[in-house]
């Protein structure tokens, strides 16, 4: 299975962005963007999966916000 990682060579997996926007209630524009790499471009695990699907919930409910609605909404 190939590994995510980011430029500087240090593994990224969806399963760790996701859990920075659920610990800090907020999902920035790179980490969406790392996020639609990701899942575009990587093999990823039921691990990864569900976490994804956590984040959608989540901002669904408003449990975490996400910077580029907030700068659609400002333009």
């Amino acid at each position: 299975m190939a590994m995510p990682t980011t430029s500087n060579s240090r593994m990224i997996f969806i399963h760790q962005i996701v859990q920075q926007a659920l610990t800090t209630g907020y999902l920035t524009i790179e980490a969406e963007g790392q996020l639609r790499s990701l899942l575009q471009t990587t093999k990823y695990g039921q691990e990864d999966i569900n976490a994804f699907v956590r984040l959608q919930q989540a901002a669904m409910t408003g449990v975490v916000q996400q910077q580029s609605r907030e700068a659609r909404a400002c333009s």
